[in-house]
């Protein structure tokens, strides 16, 4: 039986997405430690950006599946640790410009009252199950279920604050559970080019009687 290396390991999870951020788990600085035993078994320590994160079980869940990918692995375990507390600055170079993190770029910000996205682009599956939203301009970006299901309740009818309320009821959540991760994934996918912002439209031109 050949060994598994972490190499294979780490290399498998940099298809494994973020619940809340569109950018692998491996990107996001989230894997602490992966450690594997003479049996081919794998001990993954990672951390989440939240204590709080309503999609806990989702990403715990995808990382055994991404792990277990690996040929030869004879079983996933995975550990959450809180201590160090996960910073922006764990994540890769890749990683921070995915998300234009430093301010690479200015954009519009959105006006969550009245802002009604609608998504772009489109949902590819692949052989092994594995899920991309591709934008318009043929970027692809690994994803799982939750994001996708998401991205078709953004369908520029449903204000943010009405997504949030929507995410939850079919998440089975409470509302405060989602509403940070509903924001953050709204400008992440916007700024992946796979959601554009409606936003109402107001005149400067003053009209005289």
């Amino acid at each position: 039986m050949a060994a598994v290396t972490e190499a294979q390991v780490r290399e498998s999870l940099k298809q494994c997405m973020d619940p809340e951020i569109p950018i692998s788990v491996v990107d996001m600085g989230l894997i602490y430690g992966i450690k594997i035993t003479d049996d081919n078994k794998v001990d993954i320590k990672m951390t989440m950006t939240t204590r709080g994160c309503p999609l806990h079980d989702t990403l715990v869940s995808d990382v055994k599946r991404y792990v277990n990918k690996v040929p030869g692995v004879a079983g996933t375990n995975v550990e959450i640790v809180w201590d160090p507390p996960w910073t922006p600055e764990k994540m890769s170079d890749e990683g921070k410009k995915l998300i234009n993190y430093g301010k690479q770029k200015t954009v519009a910000p959105i006006n969550y009252e009245v802002a009604m996205p609608q998504g772009v682009g489109s949902v590819v599956k692949q052989e092994d199950g594995s899920l991309i939203l591709m934008n318009k301009e043929e970027q692809g970006f690994m994803v799982n279920q939750a994001i996708v299901d998401f991205w078709h309740l953004c369908n520029g009818k449903r204000r943010i604050t009405e997504l949030v309320d929507a995410f939850a009821q079919k998440m089975g959540l409470k509302r405060e559970q989602v509403e940070k991760e509903v924001l953050q994934l709204v400008t992440q996918l916007r700024d992946g080019g796979l959601l554009t912002i409606a936003e109402p439209e107001v005149s400067n031109v003053q009209f005289k009687k």
